[in-house]
């Protein structure tokens, strides 16, 4: 059975196959897809969140019980290369076709645009972009750091709301526009630290291009020396996420797609902090690069990204 939005058909949740263990999980896979469990702390606040970050943040939850279920027990059959250097599990396609299936029943004229291929063409001019397991590699390397993003814009391209989701910590990043940013329905925001000795700095890696290694490696060189230390997590909606919460005091990533940092941008914005392209450009949609920090920080790595990416 399946329901039509506009010209793309959704599989409904009582129709997606299921990959959880009914014993395992103490629950039938239904219960988990349909009633994730809610945080106490967020559910104080959820009165107070619109019906459409509710929504994301169902679809987050349901999608990481999905993903803890499966954490360490994938098995090569589940694997598949999409591109180059680049996997896909059956877990990333399964928590996709439950994102997309809660999204669609509740917000049916919206758009989406998820990572690994699911497209809808709304009316309402809205977009829900999805990455629905971003840190994979982590997660066939059963590395626990992975996280779901889930965003919603305008057709302006600003965002309205946002949510990342951390399963094995169970944390749980939401920010609305205009209504600050939130880790576990607590207030959250960016790091003030103005000292480059004690920076602590967030980036992504080339993996698949590498005509412009000589660049990166040139910036990285800089950022090592105006900071106390690099992380490259693996997943850029969580560096983002942690950019937001203090955690990291800046984050930078050329070549990275909507659903590597929309919810992130707009936690980022929402904690206090400032998002741009490598141009300096509000609008980061338009461009695949990303430069998040604090006042200190993101016109620290913006100098050094038109240094050596300018066109």
């Amino acid at each position: 059975m399946t329901y039509k939005t506009n010209e793309t058909y959704i599989t409904p949740i009582s129709a997606i196959p299921r990959i959880l263990s009914p014993v395992k999980a103490k629950k039938s896979p239904e219960m988990l897809y349909c009633q994730p469990v809610i945080n106490p702390h967020v559910q104080k606040g959820m009165e107070k969140t619109s019906i459409e970050l509710q929504t994301a943040i169902r679809a987050a939850r349901a999608a990481g019980a999905v993903t803890l279920e499966k954490f360490g027990e994938l098995s090569l059959p589940e694997i598949q290369g999409k591109n180059f250097k680049d996997f896909v599990t059956e877990v990333d396609t399964t928590c996709e076709a439950v994102i997309s299936s809660i999204i669609a029943e509740s917000f049916p004229e919206d758009s989406m645009l998820c990572e690994e291929g699911t497209a809808v063409k709304g009316s309402s001019g809205r977009t829900w972009i999805v990455d629905p397991l971003d840190g994979t590699l982590n997660f066939i390397h059963s590395f626990p750091v992975f996280a779901i993003s889930i965003a919603l814009k305008e057709s302006n391209n600003e965002l309205l709301a946002g949510v990342v989701y951390q399963p094995v910590l169970q944390e749980l990043f939401t920010a609305e526009r205009g209504k600050g940013a939130y880790l576990n329905g607590k207030k959250i925001t960016i790091s003030s630290r103005s000292d480059k000795e004690s920076f602590l700095i967030a980036t992504g890696l080339p993996f698949t291009e590498y005509h412009y290694l000589e660049a990166y490696i040139g910036m990285l060189k800089e950022v090592i020396h105006d900071s106390a230390g690099i992380r490259r997590a693996g997943s850029a909606a969580i560096d983002l996420a942690y950019t937001a919460c203090g955690r990291f005091d800046g984050f930078w990533e050329y070549k990275l797609f909507p659903w590597d940092f929309a919810a992130g941008v707009l936690l980022v914005r929402e904690a206090g902090g400032t998002v741009t392209n490598f141009e300096g450009e509000h609008d980061v949609f338009q461009r695949q690069s990303i430069i998040a920090g604090n006042s200190v920080t993101h016109p620290l790595l913006l100098e050094k990204a038109k240094k050596y990416f300018s066109a």
